[in-house]
């Protein structure tokens, strides 16, 4: 039997509230983050993923208080990501209760970043989330909330990522993000199979069929989600009946 596939809800922060748009603009509010996260552990989700997603372009650092709250409420591991540029706010995030971290614009203009946290804290507190779209010249990679374009190609930087240490990877596809039309499964097979490290899929999820399609045809580790959750279209609990249905090993 494989390593069960994991269900990730994930929470965009903006100002204290969750929030969810559509090729990273477009916001609506979807809530408490803190409730919301609680609802989804309790549900049996089977990690959570918190974003601030405008701390990088703003400069800003990830609410700690708000991750105290969230660790104190929940009992199954959860990332932060947003704004976590130096060693030091890796070691706030995991003081106040993080179980991992993700990093984008920082590693990308600083790649040691990366060497750093997984030689601190080991690789399995590291994961790289990797914003990438489909240009006409190919998967490029993005920063700052998607606003700015790197001379650096999905696969080249994700294999990158993976040497240096990072204990997972975070693929959101600009193209799919919110128009629920499924994930960038073509790129997802791609980098599960040229890579050793976890691939977590992002992007796309619309129906329970997604998810089906981004463990078989994708071969991504995990699958992460956001308004599909958040206005329950698809409660937690059913899509992983649905897809130890199918039989993908999920843990219920």
């Amino acid at each position: 039997m494989s390593l069960a596939k994991r269900i990730i809800p994930c929470l965009d922060v903006k100002n204290g509230e969750t929030v969810k748009g559509t090729n990273f603009v477009n916001l609506r509010s979807a809530g408490d983050p803190v409730e919301l996260g609680k609802r989804y552990s309790d549900e049996g989700a089977d990690e959570l993923c918190y974003l601030d997603i405008t701390a990088s372009h703003e400069g800003r650092k990830t609410f700690t208080d708000m991750v105290t709250r969230v660790a104190y409420e929940i009992n199954i591991p959860f990332t932060v990501g947003g704004g976590i540029n130096a060693i030091e706010d890796v070691d706030r995030m995991l003081g106040a209760g993080a179980d991992k971290v993700s990093v984008n614009s920082a590693a990308l203009r600083r790649p040691e970043f990366i060497d750093e946290i997984a030689n601190k804290f080991g690789s399995q507190v590291c994961v790289c989330a990797i914003d990438a779209r489909m240009d006409e010249d190919g998967w490029h990679c993005y920063v700052n909330g998607g606003r700015i374009r790197v001379e650096r190609t999905l696969l080249d930087w994700a294999k990158e990522v993976a040497d240096r240490g990072a204990g997972e990877i975070l693929f959101t596809s600009m193209n799919h993000d919110g128009v629920k039309q499924g994930f960038a499964n073509e790129a997802l097979a791609m980098l599960a199979d040229e890579l050793p490290i976890p691939i977590i899929a992002s992007g796309g999820a619309g129906c329970r069929e997604h998810f089906r399609d981004v463990f078989t045809l994708g071969h991504a580790d995990a699958a992460l989600a956001a308004s599909v959750f958040h206005f329950g279209e698809i409660p937690v609990p059913d899509l992983k009946q649905y897809l130890r249905n199918e039989n993908i090993n999920v843990r219920i």
